[in-house]
């Protein structure tokens, strides 16, 4: 059999290009079959660590692997059976104007990442490149999977779902977190306890919790481990959650700072002030070039810091463990090309009846099966309906976002953003909307 062809887009990425170089490479039935890694990225200078590293691995390893680096998206997808896409352009700037633009008109979003009017531009600035990948995969490689790291990953793979004929899988670690967290207040491994969750990407819900070998429903001893905690313990992570658990009835997951952003009052709990600080008489980031840190989370307490920090130099990719990073896509590649069957518990795509009381071609993030024929979502319950309410107002937003971008409407932004839980002001949005189409012209999709 010929060996498997796989494009890594925006492989020189620091954290995904490694770790999913190591993926690979590390799989035995990929490289049983040989490997084609094709490492591309806009900018070559972003590729010569991650080259390096690979062809070190693939001796290391003794497999069968070539490896190549190119700046050209046609040469990585030509005849590729996987692309796998990690795409951002000076992230952190741009975020720090989806973070503090829409707060300063009053919206209260949590981090503006993947939901809150800022999510909305985040997801916009990606949806051209990310599209852009699957147009070029119709005509190259019509047949291959896209396998999206990029967020926000369900408007991403919506879009790519809804513009194009690609198959399109997007995969993120959250439903493991929130698995971490359940075995925290359990005091049972998580290895040791079965789950099945549900929603949209960062804002999922744990329809079943059991133990693994007795089959015990975990979910009233989670009720009664919940009450005793105290309020403060992981505040910053799971206080939304315990709300959301007495009230809605599930465990939800990942963490508050990020299914916060689809609440409007979650505010009240998550330290959001917190997250992004600078001093705007210094100068906005996005004018000045100065990034300023992440003080998101408590744990640790970050703040706690000598005066003039000593500068710290990223470790060497040579001094990574040499272990799988947990992440999915080596098991779906092993699934769909070597036809060993895979259980993935959490993967975005569009949801066909998977969730029977969310709409079809929402991309929802569910559990599912790989194998050569491709990847099969469970059938689930339906959600409760308070949730089921949540999401569906989310599953609106994100298709009005993709006919935004469709159609090249500013109009179905405007829709979009005043549908959102956080927006509660027509002049602030429109407003808003207006600064943000300008500090961002030259990443953002022409609407007229």
């Amino acid at each position: 059999m010929p060996p498997v062809r796989i494009a890594l887009i925006g492989a020189g990425s620091r954290s995904f290009g490694p770790s999913t170089v190591r993926d690979v490479l590390l799989s035995k039935p990929l490289t049983e079959l040989g490997v084609q890694l094709v490492l591309m990225d806009r900018v070559a200078e972003h590729l010569t660590d991650v080259e390096r590293y690979a062809r070190h691995l693939v001796e290391r390893l003794h497999v069968r692997a070539e490896v190549q680096a190119t700046t050209d998206l046609k040469t990585a997808l030509n005849g590729a059976q996987f692309a796998v896409s990690a795409i951002e352009v000076n992230r952190f700037l741009y975020w720090s104007q989806d973070f503090h633009v829409p707060r300063k008109y009053g919206f209260k979003q949590v981090f503006g990442e993947n939901g809150g009017p800022g999510g909305l531009f985040h997801a916009l600035r990606n949806m051209g490149p990310t599209v852009q990948i699957a147009r070029m995969m119709e005509q190259l490689c019509p047949d291959a999977w896209l396998i999206n790291f990029t967020n926000p990953e369900h408007k991403l793979c919506e879009a790519v779902s809804r513009l194009t004929a690609i198959h399109v899988v997007g995969l993120c670690h959250g439903f493991f977190m929130g698995l971490e967290q359940i075995s925290a207040i359990l005091g049972i491994p998580a290895e040791e306890i079965d789950a099945i969750a549900c929603g949209i990407n960062h804002f999922t819900w744990f329809q079943k919790i059991r133990h693994r070998h007795t089959g015990e429903d975990l979910y009233p001893r989670l009720r009664e481990a919940e009450r005793e905690g105290d309020w403060l313990s992981d505040w910053h992570e799971i206080a939304l959650g315990r709300i959301l658990f007495r009230r809605f009835g599930l465990w939800p997951s990942p963490a508050a700072n990020h299914y916060g952003e689809y609440v409007r009052w979650a505010v009240e709990f998550v330290c959001s002030e917190l997250q992004y600080f600078y001093d705007p008489a210094d100068g906005h980031p996005w004018q000045t070039g100065r990034i300023p840190e992440f003080v998101y989370s408590l744990t640790g307490d970050p703040t706690r810091r000598p005066w003039k920090p000593e500068p710290v130099q990223p470790p060497s990719l040579d001094d990574a463990p040499l272990q799988p990073s947990g992440e999915l896509a080596a098991p779906i590649m092993e699934a769909i090309a070597c036809g060993i069957r895979h259980d993935l518990p959490a993967v975005n795509v569009p949801n066909r009846g998977a969730i029977p009381n969310l709409p079809a071609e929402t991309v929802v993030e569910v559990p599912a099966v790989g194998d050569a024929q491709g990847i099969h979502p469970l059938q689930l319950e339906p959600l409760p309906e308070a949730i089921a309410a949540m999401l569906r107002l989310q599953a609106s937003i994100h298709q009005l976002l993709v006919e935004a971008f469709d159609e090249q409407s500013r109009d179905k932004l405007l829709q979009a953003v005043l549908l959102d839980p956080t927006v509660d002001s027509y002049r602030h949005a429109v407003q808003m909307v207006d600064e943000m189409l300008e500090l961002q012209k030259d990443v953002l999709p022409p609407l007229r």
